[in-house]
């Protein structure tokens, strides 16, 4: 059995529509993640889902004539794992907040807030955003009643409801922070999120009327309310894995280690949730991580703009591990970026084509000329200064992701692959197949044992492409699958059959 367990948690989608690119990168860098840590030999729990209690998604099926919203979501949420499947994510599970299990889950923790007093009933009067779905102050708006997410203004309400006393966490949650510099990432999210709650951090609505929502689980206390959407969607990240149920999974996995979020949502996951939790009693997770937004070709992705990218039809086009590759490369995770179709191209052809899928070919070239189990290797002081390289890499590469660094990860992987070209150059084997067969012998284990390292490091974030190189370099099913350790470490003269086989990435298609 594995030694440590890793949980790790996208948010849940509205499903009032298809994914898009910017839902699909939340998933693939949970996914490299995921994948990294069952390469480690990690017992790995990855939770993806759809928030469905929401009226953004009756009034979709509304739109497309449907009366039946119980067909209509499960449609819906089908599209959404169909896409993530389409992209080759990993998750263990997908959770539906219209499951019996999540409202089970939802009803336990909402009794345990309950019975220690933390739930009262009360009138909110003040702004409410129908796109976010939630309550927001006057110190959220921007130019008076707009709301800064979706440029519209928000409706003033006046309602009896019921409320978390999420205040009286307030000191709580502030020394948790203090106290776990790495629990908001990155960094520079910790300001924002510390002066929110020290200057705006106030009870908060966790219900509506069923004349006013239309949808969602009713309140135990009061069959009249619904739970409010974020009151009922954050619990998801904990019946995902069992909580409410007779599953052994919550006990094994919580606290999560890493809960993966937009920056829009950040306040959400890391001022109430950290709340709600300490009133039920639980522990918070390790890392709450909020990625940047990024841009299309310079604008705002945007339903009124045309321009939201479908991940499903662009990797019918590029490939699905060019379109992981380019996400994770070209915007530094964390950050906000720009997603441009020619700078995909030129990623493609000179990372991809010219980058690791030459470099494959020009090993794998090579070792066709003379069958590698046929040459006699004499260890020289290339493997030990080879193999001190790797090990570097290798640090380099785990430090990386440990830190959420996705793109510093895809930098090490390139350095050992320009470190091959180099060494192919240097050597020039193709000289030495009859000149020096011990020395080509020499150079040709060590550049596949490199590729065969560099096939193990591109697996988290383009596994398809590890796939296809282990089966070029013959390596048995139990070393990459059962025995992870195998694969990262020093072991030249591993591969012993390799073959060609296709181009890792032809030209593209015009």
């Amino acid at each position: 059995m594995p030694d440590k367990t890793f949980y790790i948690t996208t948010p849940i989608y509205y499903v009032n529509d298809k994914p898009h690119i910017g839902h699909a990168y939340t998933c693939i860098a949970a996914d490299v993640l995921a994948r990294y840590h069952r390469l480690k030999g990690d017992d790995v729990f990855f939770l993806t889902g759809s928030d469905e209690n929401s009226q953004k998604n009756i009034t979709a099926a509304q739109t497309a004539g449907y009366t039946d919203m119980e067909q209509y979501l499960a449609i819906q949420a089908a599209v959404w794992q169909q896409a993530w499947d389409g992209l080759n994510i990993s998750n263990s599970d997908f959770i539906r907040t219209t499951e019996e299990r999540h409202k089970k889950g939802v009803y336990k923790f909402f009794d345990l807030v309950n019975k220690k007093g933390d739930i009262y009933k009360g009138v909110y009067k003040g702004f409410y955003c129908n796109g976010c779905e939630a309550f927001v102050t006057q110190s959220d708006l921007m130019e008076g009643n707009l709301c800064p997410i979706h440029k519209k203004p928000v409706e003033t309400i006046e309602e009896e409801n019921y409320f978390f006393s999420a205040s009286k966490y307030r000191d709580a949650v502030l020394a948790h922070i203090e106290k776990n510099p790495d629990f908001i990432q990155p960094t520079s999210r910790r300001k924002e999120v510390v002066n929110y709650i020290k200057d705006h951090f106030t009870d908060i609505s966790i219900s509506r009327h069923f004349k006013t929502a239309k949808c969602g689980i009713p309140l135990p206390i009061d069959p009249e309310q619904a739970i409010y959407v974020w009151f009922d969607a954050l619990i998801n990240y904990l019946t995902g894995i069992g909580y409410g149920s007779e599953s052994d999974d919550f006990a094994t996995f919580w606290p999560a280690n890493i809960q993966l979020v937009g920056k829009d949502i950040i306040k959400f996951h890391c001022a109430l949730w950290p709340a709600m939790l300490m009133a039920a009693g639980l522990p918070l997770p390790e890392k709450v991580f909020a990625h940047g937004f990024f841009t299309i070709n310079g604008d705002k992705i945007s339903k009124s703009l045309g321009n939201a990218i479908d991940p499903v039809e662009l990797c019918l086009t590029y490939g699905v591990d060019t379109v992981r590759y380019f996400l994770l490369r070209e915007i530094r995770f964390g950050e906000d970026g720009d997603f441009s179709f020619d700078r995909l191209k030129e990623r493609y052809e000179s990372d991809l084509a010219k980058g690791i899928g030459n470099f494959t070919s020009r090993v794998l070239t090579l070792a066709e000329k003379v069958p590698v189990k046929d040459l006699e290797q004499e260890e020289s002081l290339d493997d030990v200064e080879v193999k001190i390289m790797i090990e570097e890499a290798w640090k380099t590469y785990a430090s990386a992701l440990d830190s959420c660094a996705l793109d510093d990860e895809i930098k090490t992987v390139w350095e050992c692959i320009s470190w091959g070209d180099k060494y192919i150059e240097q050597n020039k084997p193709w000289e030495l197949i009859k000149e020096d067969p011990t020395q080509f012998a020499n150079t040709m284990v060590l550049l596949l044992e490199v590729l065969r390292h560099v096939s193990a490091m591109v697996y988290p974030f383009m596994p398809d492409t590890a796939e296809k190189l282990w089966r070029q370099l013959d390596i048995e099913a139990f070393e990459r699958t059962h025995a992870s350790e195998q694969l990262i470490e020093w072991l030249p003269g591993t591969v012993r059959n390799p073959s060609k086989g296709e181009s890792l990435f032809p030209p593209l298609i015009s």
